[in-house]
């Protein structure tokens, strides 16, 4: 008998921790392999799924950071500790770590595209000596709309972080502007021999690798996340198909050399 790939397990959320007024961070239970930049799909009986990227990796536990948008993502907003969700995944084939030990990196993120990323930035915070170095440059439109705050004073002890803000009506600890504006300002041992990940709105992935290219990355050496056209998860639906390439299941991350069309 064939197995439902569609049939979901329930999960306790442990932990939830509050970002903003639209994004929590829930922890949940999960026992299994994981990678950062994989994805699961949340549901709730009656309302309906959503995928959910990995935001954080634990012991016997997952982070997942989830924007309050819509009617299945309001109804997981109701729920607290203890209570459970229905997950199936993990999905996609994430960040491979072994692709950025013994290098520089550079992470450039918009927004809620930190999340995906959010895993390879702690393992190397927590791993510094496998790495030459890192820098990671996250932008938010406002000062009210930064995630996970409370970890950016503990990845500037090992790298060099910059938290930007296209606007602040005030004075803000943050600096002012869009990412790509830091680019060349980056302080590279060897870009020739830097990788890179970008993850946030296309556009913003899209003029950021331009950025990095006209610096001098190599363009295998830039990997980016299409985590916002996830759909069903094991490429049944369509919704995440461009030309031959699935989403869900070749992606969401890719090496920016084999699927730059992406971006177009």
């Amino acid at each position: 008998m064939l197995a439902n790939e569609y049939l979901p397990f329930l999960s306790e959320i442990k932990e939830v921790v509050k970002h903003t007024d639209i994004e929590y961070t829930f922890r949940l239970t999960y026992e299994g392999d994981v990678k950062p930049g994989q994805f699961f799909e949340v549901s709730i009986p009656k309302y309906g799924e959503a995928p959910i990227s990995v935001s954080g990796i634990g012991d016997d536990t997952v982070d997942l950071t989830i924007r309050r948008v819509g009617k299945v993502t309001n109804e997981i907003f109701e729920r607290y500790v203890g209570d459970k969700l229905f997950m199936r995944g993990p999905y996609g084939n994430g960040f491979d770590i072994s692709n950025y030990k013994g290098k520089e990196i550079v992470v450039i993120a918009g927004g809620t595209g930190l999340s995906p990323v959010k895993g390879v930035v702690d393992y190397f915070c927590s791993h510094s000596e496998e790495i030459q170095g890192m820098t990671l440059v996250a932008g938010f439109k406002t000062p009210q709309d930064i995630l996970f705050m409370e970890d950016f004073g503990r990845w500037k002890q090992s790298m060099e972080v910059i938290l930007t803000v296209d606007c602040a009506e005030s004075d803000t600890v943050c600096q002012i502007g869009l990412v790509t504006q830091y680019i060349p300002q980056l302080n590279l041992k060897n870009v020739s021999e830097a990788v890179a990940i970008v993850v946030g709105p296309p556009m913003m992935m899209k003029f950021t690798t331009q950025g990095l290219l006209t610096r001098g990355f190599h363009e295998e050496n830039i990997w980016i996340s299409h985590e916002r056209k996830m759909c069903c998860g094991i490429g049944k639906c369509g919704h995440c198909k461009i030309d031959d390439t699935y989403v869900c299941l070749d992606g969401p991350v890719f090496n920016y050399v084999k699927d730059c069309r992406l971006l177009d």
